[in-house]
Order: structure tokens, then sequence, then C-alpha cells
């Protein structure tokens, strides 16, 4: 039946089937068109697509409100009864939105800053402090919070290192020698890294790997380092496990399609050591340098790193995503479970499903 259906010009839905939902999927298919029916691949509902404006906008009190009104609001009561025969309902967090940069400006910026403010405040599960002082990155400071938001923090290439560009360009650092700025910024990276570790949650969107992004213990945190990206345009994304509690926000429909900087990755991420959540469809892509397509591109995942968690979420350059309902409820559930507050498959796949 597999040979039929490649050989009935199907054979490239089945091999990316095959890599995001394994056999049992493609088996499926394979009934349904034995019994008739069309390739559900071409039949499957269009969850979204969304289109940007030509230019981004700043933040407005009008944007503010369309973000409020399609952002979901307290979980919903049966959800609540569900979690509270496995655990006590949790306490509102308070998570760190750090939202700093020295490299490219992502004009998109405030607007992530103020899609945290109002999911925290619409759902009362979290309160947000937004700060561009790398000083709250310090371990006394850190301490308070929950989670961090690590907010397209692109750092100077090709050094690559947040913390020392800051040390080294803004005047409140300039008596600190050479060898201070290092040590600081060694303290830093050791500071974030261990919050993490400890068991605290780290929320990372779009450019955020770019950060420390030379470094092999902040990139293995992370989940990879950001190698280039093709154009931006139209980028296609698609479900890894349709199931997986952090998906739900999609409600099993798909592509979901939006126009995005499609970010590809190097160094940890040839090991993929998390659990995959969205993949990009590589291979629709305009990439000039024709490296996208020869790997699988996941935009989102999640992973434990010690006793802590990670989300990472490339969506989105845009301001007109975080105006889908969709893409807020999956930006909250992948940040509860950064928090510990939603329980979800994390262990990373067998090596042949990755």
């Amino acid at each position: 039946m597999i040979w039929l259906l490649q050989r009935g010009g199907l054979k490239k839905q089945v091999e990316r089937l095959t890599i995001r939902t394994g056999w049992l999927a493609v088996l499926s298919m394979a009934c349904w068109l034995g019994q008739g029916g069309a390739s559900p691949l071409s039949s499957m509902a269009l969850a979204e697509e969304i289109r940007p404006a030509a230019k981004i906008a700043p933040v407005t009190d009008a944007w503010r409100e369309v973000v409020r009104q399609n952002a979901p609001g307290p979980i919903a009561e049966t959800e609540k009864k569900s979690e509270k025969q496995v655990q006590p309902e949790p306490p509102c967090r308070k998570i760190l939105v750090f939202s700093h940069l020295t490299g490219y400006v992502h004009e998109v910026v405030p607007h992530v800053d103020a899609v945290f403010e109002i999911l925290g405040k619409k759902t009362g599960l979290f309160k947000t402090v937004v700060s561009r002082d790398i000083e709250q990155l310090s371990p006394e400071r850190l301490a308070e919070f929950d989670a961090i938001v690590l907010n397209n923090n692109c750092s100077k290439g090709p050094r690559r290192n947040l913390f020392l560009d800051e040390l080294e360009t803004n005047p409140k650092y300039q008596d600190l020698t050479e060898n201070q700025r290092k040590v600081k910024a060694a303290m830093l990276e050791r500071s974030l890294l261990d919050f993490v570790q400890g068991g605290k949650g780290l929320v990372a969107i779009h450019g955020a790997p770019t950060m420390l992004n030379n470094s092999p213990e902040f990139t293995e945190m992370v989940g990879g380092a950001f190698e280039y990206h093709p154009p931006t345009q139209r980028v296609i994304l698609n479900l890894v496990e349709p199931a997986h509690r952090l998906v739900t926000a999609f409600r099993g429909k798909m592509p979901f399609i939006h126009t995005d900087e499609p970010y590809c990755f190097c160094g940890t991420y040839a090991r993929k050591n998390f659990r995959p959540l969205l993949v990009m469809d590589a291979s629709k892509l305009n990439d000039q340098k024709k490296k996208a397509a020869t790997d699988i591109r996941y935009v989102a995942w999640v992973k434990r790193y010690g006793e802590g968690r990670v989300f990472y979420c490339s969506p989105s350059h845009y301001p007109e995503s975080y105006e889908s309902a969709t893409l807020l409820q999956f930006l909250l559930d992948g940040t509860r479970y950064a928090l510990g507050d939603l329980k979800c498959e994390d262990s990373v796949p067998a090596k042949e499903d990755r």
C-alpha cells in the first residue's frame, strides 16, 4: 500500500508525514485512499494564514486591545478540575521579560513585551516585569522570579555575547577593566544557566538564541545556535505530534501559515536534544543558500535543562502573528510548561523519530 502511495505521486507527502508522525499516520492515509477517499494531506483544514502589514507599526492602545480580545482568559473550569485531580491549582507566578539587545533590532520587541503583560494579566496566572537591565540577571535579582522570557536579545556578530557588548558600551561600566568585564559577563551567563538548571523556567522568543550564540552551554540550554535565515517570506508550519498537549491551540488543524524570518539553527541543534512541536516546510522556502532543506527545520520545541524547563518559539518577526488567538494560546501553554504548571511529554524522541 505504501508503494502504491509513492507511485501515485505522493512520495514527498509520505516522506514528510513519516518524519513528523510515523508510519501509523502513513498507513491511515493508505487506508483512506484505499477506500476511495481523497488524500487527507490535500484536504486538511487550514488552521490559519496571517499576512503582516508592509511596515511594523509601534505598539498602540488599539493593537493592545486586539491582543487582549484574542488572548485566552482564565483557565477553563473543566481544565482546572482535571488538573486538581493531579495537583493543586498553581499560585500566581512572576516572570521576567528580558528585552535588551545590542545587535539587530527586531521592531517587534515591544509587542512581545506587551503580549506577555496581557497574557499574565488576563489569565491571572503570572505577573510580568519587563527589563532591559543586565543587572536584573544577577543571581540575587533573578531569585524572585519563576521564569524568564528572553525576547529577541540579538547581540553583535561575530562575537555574539550580549553581556560583553553591554559592559563595553554602557557608560555605567566604563571604569571596569577588560578582565573585570569578562568576569562579570561570565557571572551573568552562569547566573542565567543556574537559574534554569536549578528548576526554574525559560521561554526564548524568535532571535533570543543569538544572545550568547557562541556559548556551548547557553546554546545547549536553548536547543541550538542561530546559523542564518533565508529572506523574510511566507512560512508554512506543521505540527510534529498533533496529539501533544502543547499544540492543542492549533485544534489539530494544519498548516499554520504566516510571514516570518525562517530561522535555521546549527551547533547543538544537530543533536536535536529537545521535544519538537512545530516544523517548517523548508522545501517551500526561497533560500539562495540551498541549505534549509538539507535538514528538518523545527521552529518550536520544549526540553528539560537540569531541573528546569525550556520552551523555544521562533514565531514571530511580525506583530500580526501575535494577534492570532492560536499563537497566543500556544505561547501561554508554552509559558505554563516553563513555569512547571502544565505537565506534558518533554522527553527527547528516539533518534530515528527526530
